[in-house]
């Protein structure tokens, strides 16, 4: 059952795809109970059944995150039938690929309403049970665009600064109050999801992460070990630690730069299909899986992640090198 004896009661939003999915399948592998919460009641019975097969259990929860009602109505299902939720993963998106001048209304209340405010609704539901109990770990799975935004995405970035904005908020807010509870963001690359499949695109040519590319088990690797440990944030992929770093300190550089590479990178050179579904609205047809359709370009490969998640060795690893560098050099010197 992984670390720690206790059988863990997890909650995951945007269950029935992509990180989600992936991050279902690795709490299984420890034996959670999870209630798995998206618009697909398909997807999520195929999800339950991966969960079951790698030791865990497993509740359907259809609903969609952008009504606040039918949130906090999944939360108590999931209390009701197996106690208090010890892990929250707020994970549900959309997006659009289009220029902010081509949007219409509709469409950025809709990204907004989903992945901003679905994060919020979650956070709410979530807290209302962990704060009286004094414990429980919330998880909001971010994106390097919350520090460093992109074109061709606005709402998406828009929405993902927010919860950064947010989930600061409340932190301070906990820390405030003494309160056990703890708050986290997962901060990730591009990911091959299926997303780029389904998402609403008024690009000429289809979309894709932009690379370096991860799978989405390095995502679900990093969300199941933040549910362990206390980090404020963890940073997973150098292109986000250099998308933190670098929005920091070249800012105007990189608008300038992503003016010029920001939409050959978002797209392959496919023709996209005009009139192809998306899931703005209403799911797309189909079992896609946690996997998008660019394996043959995607890592399951990490090694940032490993260094954050053992940040301590990785600085000894580092002193001691530099240590020895200036040992050697000193060596060679008094040799001289």
């Amino acid at each position: 059952m992984g670390q720690g004896s206790k059988k863990r009661t997890v909650l995951i939003t945007g269950a029935s795809a992509g990180v989600g999915r992936a991050t279902a399948r690795a709490f299984a592998r420890e034996g959670a109970r999870i209630g798995l919460l998206a618009r697909d009641e398909d997807r999520l019975k195929a999800v339950r059944q991966e969960v079951i097969d790698r030791g865990g259990e497993a509740m359907i929860l259809v609903a969609d995150v952008s009504d606040a009602d039918k949130v906090e109505l999944a939360a108590a299902q999931v209390e009701e039938q197996w106690g208090p939720i010890d892990v929250w993963v707020n994970n549900a998106m959309v997006s659009v690929f289009s220029s902010f001048k081509d949007m219409t209304s509709d469409e950025f209340r809709r990204v907004t309403e989903v992945t901003y405010l679905g994060v919020v609704y979650g956070t709410s539901a979530a807290l209302s049970r962990m704060i009286p109990r004094n414990r429980g770990i919330i998880i909001q799975v971010g994106s390097a665009l919350s520090e460093r935004s992109i074109p061709l995405q606005s709402a998406y970035c828009g929405a993902k600064h927010a919860i950064r904005g947010f989930t600061d908020s409340i932190r301070s807010e906990l820390i405030h109050d003494r309160s056990k509870v703890h708050i986290t963001m997962v901060q990730l690359p591009a990911i091959n999801t299926p997303q780029f499949s389904w998402t609403m695109s008024r690009m000429p040519f289809k979309p894709q992460p932009v690379p370096p590319i991860f799978q989405p088990e390095v995502a679900a690797d990093a969300i199941v070990w933040s549910s362990h440990h206390r980090r404020r944030e963890l940073h997973v992929g150098i292109p986000t630690v250099k998308a933190m770093w670098g929005n920091k300190f070249f800012a105007g550089l990189l608008d300038h730069y992503l003016a010029k590479k920001g939409y050959s990178g978002q797209q392959t050179d496919e023709l996209e299909e005009r009139d192809r579904p998306n899931n703005m609205w209403h799911p797309v047809e189909g079992d896609f899986g946690a996997h998008g359709r660019f394996d043959a370009r995607a890592s399951y490969q990490c090694n940032q992640l490993w260094l954050a998640k053992n940040k301590w060795l990785g600085l000894g690893l580092l002193a001691t090198g530099i240590g020895t560098a200036l040992a050697l050099s000193l060596r060679d010197r008094l040799q001289e």
